[in-house]
């Protein structure tokens, strides 16, 4: 075989696992074997430079900086869209489009808006020339060099055999930045003493126009493809047809896109979507709402440059941008003390938020945000609000930085940092703060579960002297509720009836409801199954412990320590004797399965759209061993917004950090 064949086949060998890897999300070959073949390809090329082409794969990264971004004309006016910010507004404008095709059926089409750069991809005969930004609609800049880095967009279109490509075509999309990437650029700018961004749009767009494609190849972009604009040689009858178009050749298209017969159903699925804004993995600001018929949408035409055949129903903003008033803390159930911020009030993603969380001292000094700082505050569906950073003009006076205080805010207790731990502690068991926070924590729903009582109610009966221990809860009578206001004969009867239910939680629940430094849920699992009772627990040293598998000596010591104390030894007896489940199935070991089958991973910060139960569950399900600390046998630490010092730790190990989408991928590949 020649270097000519061996190129072709190793082109198109390596077009097919991007496209897969990129755009269906399902990699077909390991990235060792991907590495494998780009290095032959490089090979080839390096000693036969005539066979180097455009569209090569190895191209992707090979342009020079550019000194500046030239301005190209768009082949055709990209237009920009009207807004409806009311389910009236949106009705309005379809009835008026109705009108515009005298009364004609339409089919409509509705796509999640993301918010990203908008970018046109001209194609020619089957190969990608030039990509621009969208500009002012007649003029963008190139950037071509920059989003050959991009995976999503192909370099060359993938055609059926005996199929002739379209002599031009202008496939037009959104470049964005998935939220665990715009979290980890954030971050390593404020690490960098550099402004962070405000959003994944503008992170996006400071990824696309680096002067260096290299640079933006190291951000995560992704791009998602909606329309295609001029084209010669392409005979299309609707929006429907060229969603399909593009699916087919090579480019990455919602598969959630949907069409309907009415308005009203369309408006139904701008909601859906909305509703669903959280669970996604990258920001979107609205939905759009497209007349799919190409005949229709020439009739209706434009006025303004806005299309009158499309429409963007805008949801509420995530992020928006007030003054930091103060920095509080609160203590947690273990001694942790948790920073929080202290805002102007301001509305974000439809929601007025005067607090939000700021993780610890060092994530807020990484991120360099001081009392009386401008802030970017950022909420989706509903995850508590953060921090993003500061928002500063130029020359800003500012406070000195923030630190956390020397003495515990609820009790005076001098306060502690364990070595290794981002958190700092009060030592205080008798801690106020420590005492409410374990409570709720004990009938929160991944503990005892306990419905109806919530962090409210319990400030109320730790405010009446009802409950000041958690085996308290279990002698409250209807009576002790109907004594507090705004309790009725029902409500109290149904209150008793949901603790009387926790009884029978498993022994696994009951040890995390204890509240034990370092054990989360997924580890009260483990000793649950390793001893399987409370009794050979609380017999067992802590080397005994440390030999369960996913536990490790810290946290055997945290757990042999706390059972060990006599104060803490009575609330168990107590519970105990008030029918909890002490004990379980033994287990020594359970068989792993699923795509993570043996793998070990920690997890670090607050990834978007799950608690730490829900990622440590949705990991468990497929196999993992959820721990947590790291060390050289852990596999992949997986990391979201605000982790602190077990990024460092994985790094010097060589433990691969991850995010939840290259997680997922992972997941997928083994799947």
């Amino acid at each position: 075989m020649n270097d000519a064949q061996r190129v072709f086949e190793l082109r198109q060998a390596i077009d097919e696992a991007n496209h897969r890897y990129f755009v269906l999300d399902q990699p077909s070959i390991t990235d060792a074997e991907y590495d494998t073949l780009i290095r032959e390809l490089r090979e080839i090329e390096t000693r036969a430079p005539d066979l180097i082409t455009t569209d090569s794969p190895t191209q992707r990264v090979g342009a020079l900086p550019s000194a500046e971004f030239a301005s190209v004309a768009h082949l055709q006016p990209m237009l920009s869209l009207a807004n409806a910010r009311s389910d009236d507004e949106l009705l309005a404008w379809a009835a008026r489009a109705e009108r515009g095709v005298g009364g004609e059926p339409i089919d409509w089409v509705v796509e999640p808006k993301i918010d990203g750069l908008a970018i046109s991809l001209v194609y020619r005969d089957g190969v990608f020339m030039r990509g621009a930004t969208r500009g002012d609609g007649i003029h963008g800049e190139d950037v071509t060099p920059n989003l050959r880095t991009i995976g999503s967009i192909p370099l060359r279109l993938r055609l059926a055999e005996g199929e002739i490509a379209p002599a031009v075509v202008e496939v037009r999309g959104e470049v964005y930045l998935p939220l665990e990437g715009f979290a980890r650029v954030n971050e390593e700018r404020a690490a960098a003493g550099l402004p962070t961004f405000m959003n994944p749009r503008n992170s996006a767009a400071g990824s696309l126009r680096q002067k260096d494609p290299a640079a933006t190849a190291s951000r995560p972009l992704q791009m998602w493809s909606y329309g295609i604009g001029y084209s010669e040689g392409l005979e299309l009858a609707s929006h429907v047809d060229a969603l399909e178009w593009m699916r087919r050749h090579g480019f990455r298209v919602s598969s959630q896109t949907t069409t309907h017969d009415s308005v009203s159903a369309a408006l139904a699925a701008c909601h859906a979507w909305e509703l669903r804004r959280a669970e996604l993995d990258y920001d979107i600001d609205g939905a759009v709402v497209k007349v799919s018929s190409f005949d229709q949408q020439r009739r209706l035409g434009e006025v303004s440059r806005d299309p009158r055949w499309a429409i963007a129903f805008k949801f509420a903003p995530t992020t928006a941008i007030t003054v930091l008033r103060d920095i509080g803390v609160n203590v947690g159930r273990t001694g942790a003390l948790n920073p929080f911020a202290v805002l102007e009030p301001v509305v974000v993603g439809g929601v007025t938020v005067s607090m939000a969380t700021l993780h610890n001292e060092e994530d807020i000094n990484r991120k360099d945000i001081r009392i009386g700082d401008t802030v970017i505050v950022q909420r989706a569906g509903d995850v508590i609000p953060q921090v993003v950073g500061p928002h500063l003009a130029d020359g800003s006076e500012r406070n000195p930085p923030w630190r956390m205080p020397t003495h515990c805010p609820r009790c005076g207790t001098a306060v502690e940092k364990p070595p290794g731990e981002v958190k700092h502690r009060c030592p205080n068991r008798a801690c106020p703060g420590r005492g409410f926070e374990q409570l709720t924590h004990f009938v929160s729903r991944a503990a005892m579960d306990i419905d109806g009582v919530g962090e409210k109610l319990v400030r109320r009966l730790v405010e009446a002297g009802l409950v000041a221990q958690p085996q308290e809860f279990y002698r409250l009578t209807v009576d002790d509720l109907l004594a507090l206001d705004g309790f009725q004969q029902r409500s109290a009867e149904n209150v008793i009836s949901s603790i009387e239910a926790s009884r029978a939680r498993p022994f696994g629940r009951v040890l995390f409801a204890l509240g034990i430094a370092h054990v989360g849920d997924v580890n009260a699992q483990l000793l649950a199954d390793a001893f399987g009772s409370m009794r050979e627990l609380l017999e067992a040293t802590p080397d005994q412990i440390a030999e369960v598998e996913g536990i490790g000596p810290v946290i055997a010591e945290s757990v042999a320590g706390w059972l060990a104390d006599p104060e803490n030894r009575a609330v168990v007896d107590a519970l105990t004797a008030a029918g909890l489940q002490m004990t379980g199935s033994r287990r020594a070991t359970r068989p792993p399965a699923g795509p993570l089958a043996g793998r070990t991973v920690v997890v670090t910060g607050t990834i978007d759209g799950h608690t730490r139960e829900s990622i440590g569950e949705y990991l468990g399900e497929r196999g993992a061993r959820v721990t947590n600390t790291i060390s050289a046998s852990t596999d992949y630490l997986l990391a979201g917004a605000g982790g602190g010092s077990k990024r460092a730790r994985a790094e010097k190990l060589g433990v691969p950090v991850v995010d939840l989408g290259e997680l997922e991928r992972i997941i997928s590949a083994g799947a």
